[in-house]
């Protein structure tokens, strides 16, 4: 991270449930965190339970209820009145690689002052199926701004290069290694996306964390520096399934932070970084941009070198600023390379309803619907003063978790935007098509279990009736006001 930005939500005040016309999205007399796999079986309007039953999952803005299973509606008739939503399986878009965060440096600082009990709660609830089964990670290389301090892994005094990188030691980075291998433990399949935020500064041209670019003669040094880290992460048994050259290559203000425009990138993957992955018979993907979707240009003109296209999987998109479709439009000129999306901060001072509708609108539907393999929110955990971070870096960073102490930790809204997808749409999922409608935000995915997912945001601020058309059958259902919902069939 990170762009200091702001966007305005509409906030909602958000219905209370009051008599439902079905059972299928009833109020909870409690909140709850994450639900049980219990049948909480209800049906609908007509009682007709011989259908094909479709199960609920349900977060509200207001609070009141977070990732809960509902009652279960039933499909059965062929027409229905009102918005409809329809799913169609016959229309197959991409796979999918998974949904998650970024496992910073200060996110692992705080998670292990959790007593070892606590720690493992957490950890089980995050990555196992039995929790919310997250199934993707970023991390950094070297520190991120979510660090307690600024390092690489070959810091040398002022004066000093090491062009063989004789010094390269990822020691700083011994919690994070620890902890993956703790998470791999969990999920042994979880895939990784390593990004770095600044190289070592005296390969820069201003010998600063901050800002500065990449000094020309060090190219082939730096293209080595990868390989090594890919090489020792692989050697702790972590493999890295994707790099992005550098994080945020069009903010050079944050702390670290690097300087890369287009042309230095393209330069750097295929005159450097590419054939030395090639030559190390390295096989992790290389991703372009990892920056915002309000300048599409930068990745096309990566995309567009015939000398660099070939060493790229695809190019990577934050949404501080522009429009999420410009995953679409990239992917549309390059239908061939991926698109991911890789990172997007909730704030301190948001709220919970607001975040909810704008996050699961735009990173969870926005970016699965203009083809992305993965969506990401930013970091996983930090403490009540949302810390850790570096003198420069984000502030108002607010972690999908707060860790309070040795002995408690609280759920954040990145924790439900996330959850409703990870924990319902596994890894090699594919899209498939939905329509939508009427302030309903819709995404749907076919699983390798043959289940149909299907999220929806409800937008409106007040209650939703509207219904599920699947093989020419309808299920209604009733969502309340700025809501959040999967549904499962």
């Amino acid at each position: 991270m990170k762009s200091q930005y702001s966007y305005s939500f509409v906030l909602r005040s958000a219905a209370l449930c009051g008599v439902a016309l079905l059972s299928f999205l009833n109020c909870s007399s409690t909140s709850s965190d994450l639900a049980n796999n219990g049948d909480n079986s209800g049906n609908n309007g007509s009682g007709n339970t011989s259908g094909d039953p479709v199960q609920a999952w349900l977060t509200k803005g207001d609070q009141t209820v977070k990732l809960q299973q509902q009652g279960t509606a039933y499909f059965s008739g062929t027409s229905g009145t009102g918005t409809t939503i329809e799913v169609d399986a016959s229309q197959v878009f991409q796979s999918i690689d998974g949904f998650g965060y970024t496992l910073t440096g200060g996110s692992v600082q705080v998670i292990n002052q959790l007593n070892a009990t606590k720690k493992q709660e957490l950890l089980n609830d995050l990555f196992s199926s039995s929790g919310i089964g997250i199934n993707y990670l970023r991390i950094s290389i070297g520190a991120s701004d979510l660090n307690s301090e600024v390092f690489s892994y070959d810091d040398l005094p002022a004066g000093q290069t090491d062009a063989s990188l004789a010094q390269f030691s990822l020691t700083k980075d011994q919690a994070v290694i620890q902890m993956l291998k703790d998470i791999l433990l969990i999920n042994p399949n979880i895939k990784i996306l390593a990004t770095p935020w600044s190289p070592p500064v005296w390969m820069k041209d201003n010998g600063n964390t901050v800002g500065g670019s990449l000094k020309p003669e060090f190219y082939g040094v730096y293209a080595q520096y990868f390989v090594k880290y890919i090489q020792a992460m692989q050697a702790q048994g972590i493999k890295i399934d994707a790099i992005t050259p550098q994080n945020e290559p069009l903010h050079p203000g944050n702390n670290p932070s690097m300087y890369m425009t287009s042309t230095d990138q393209t330069n750097f993957i295929k005159n450097n970084l590419g054939p030395a992955f090639q030559a190390a018979s390295i096989n992790t993907k290389i991703i372009a941009y990892d920056h915002n979707c309000d300048n599409p240009a930068y990745p096309l003109a990566v995309l567009n070198d015939t000398a660099a296209n070939p060493y790229v999987d695809g190019s990577a998109f934050h949404l501080y600023a522009g429009d999420i479709s410009a995953l679409g439009t990239v992917h549309n000129l390059f239908p061939n390379k991926n698109v991911y999306f890789t990172e997007q901060w909730t704030s301190s001072t948001g709220g919970f309803s607001g975040d909810l509708d704008w996050h699961v609108k735009n990173v969870v539907i926005g970016s699965m619907r203009n083809w992305s393999k993965v969506a990401l929110e930013w970091n996983v955990a930090n403490d009540a003063g949302f810390g850790p971070h570096t003198t420069g870096g984000c502030t108002q960073c607010k972690g999908a978790i707060t860790v309070n102490g040795a002995t408690g930790y609280d759920k954040n809204v990145a924790y439900y935007i996330i959850a409703h997808a990870s924990k319902f749409v596994p890894v090699n999922s594919q899209r498939i098509a939905s329509t939508q409608g009427d302030n309903l935000s819709t995404v749907a995915f076919k699983t390798p279990a043959g289940k149909t997912v299907l999220i929806v945001q409800n937008s409106n601020s007040g209650d939703k009736t509207f219904n599920i058309k699947y093989n020419q059958k309808m299920a209604s259902v009733t969502m309340p006001g700025v809501s959040t919902a999967t549904y499962i069939f």
